[in-house]
């Protein structure tokens, strides 16, 4: 992330109209500002207003609204193809830029009035290809459960904890590590985590979450507990320094898991973890899909239906039940 100083102030301006009026959360805030970093320096190349082609030798902070001002519609299509020949990206990565894009163009023409005419606003988000999420089968899920529980590891519980909260709530990775203990209600089973666009949400724990959870707190550490921004003292889960568990730590007491299990983990990950637990749910609990969508934090509903494939035996059964199968 750019600091203030080496970026124009009307995208500092932006930022922090993102983050006080948008309500964005810091990692979107870093989102925005690497994306429009790019953006920006691509364009010093595109309008001839710089002789080097290396973006990270490329300043930015002299940037004025006049060059803005003079961007069109077919300036950011120029960028996006630039990301597919120069970085290869794939079309979640143009989708996010677009979106950032769009955002700070709407910013820039209805908000601060810097522009009068917003080129982003027709601008197409990339066609997505639609794939199914990978997952873990049930079986494969009791393995993991099963070896993160081992007693040989000395942070057993903690590991146990954090994988039985992945796959029985679907949690994002960085709501589980944004956990203080003091988002936990025992007595209502239940706990609250802020999701993506710092939005709050309620996560019921079943038997097995509060049994795991429990069992971590009893031993972890209550003192010489490190502070940090997100006031350490209450955070759930601890790192062997004794302050909040990073993301890293997470994906690799995760990946170390996965392994223990055998599985592959080129294929799974924290993320595949929610996967999981959303997919076992919509398969084996009946669950309405509404509902799974409050559960996972899902804005629109239309991402939610991903998990409503089924699998291969699904659709034998479906087959083998038709009334005319054994005609």
């Amino acid at each position: 992330m750019l600091p203030r100083e080496e970026t124009p102030d009307f995208v500092n301006a932006f930022l922090d109209y993102s983050a006080t009026i948008l309500n964005k959360s810091p990692n979107s805030i870093k989102e925005y500002n690497y994306d429009l970093a790019m953006f920006l320096k691509f364009i010093k190349i595109h309008f001839h207003l710089t002789d080097e082609t290396e973006l990270t030798k490329i300043k930015i902070n002299d940037m004025t609204i006049q060059t803005i001002q003079k961007i069109t519609l077919n300036d950011i299509h120029a960028f996006l193809s630039y990301l597919i020949t120069t970085f290869h990206s794939k079309p979640a990565t143009r989708a996010r830029k677009v979106s950032t894009i769009r955002v700070f163009f709407n910013y820039l023409s209805r908000k601060a009035n810097l522009i009068e005419v917003n080129p982003a606003q027709d601008l197409e988000t990339p066609k997505m290809e639609k794939r199914l999420p990978r997952y873990l089968n049930l079986e494969d899920s009791r393995k993991l459960l099963a070896v993160s529980g081992h007693e040989d590891d000395r942070n057993h519980e903690r590991n146990y904890a954090i994988i039985t909260l992945f796959l029985n709530c679907g949690m994002r990775l960085s709501e589980l590590v944004g956990i203080n203990i003091s988002d936990i209600d025992f007595s209502e089973c239940k706990l609250n985590v802020i999701g993506k666009g710092n939005k709050e949400r309620t996560i019921y724990l079943n038997k097995a979450c509060v049994k795991a959870i429990s069992e971590y707190l009893s031993v972890r550490p209550k003192e010489g507990i490190k502070p940090d921004r997100l006031n350490s003292p209450k955070a759930l889960f601890l790192s062997e320094r004794r302050e909040r568990i990073s993301r890293r730590t997470v994906q690799a007491i995760v990946d170390k898991e996965l392994r223990a299990a055998g599985l592959d983990t080129s294929k799974y990950s924290t993320h595949k973890l929610r996967h999981t637990a959303a997919t076992l749910m919509y398969q084996y609990g009946n669950v309405d899909i509404r509902a799974l969508q409050e559960l996972l934090g899902h804005e629109s509903i239309s991402t939610t239906e991903i998990y409503t494939h089924v699998d291969n035996s699904q659709v034998r059964a479906a087959v083998e039940s038709n009334p005319l199968a054994d005609e």
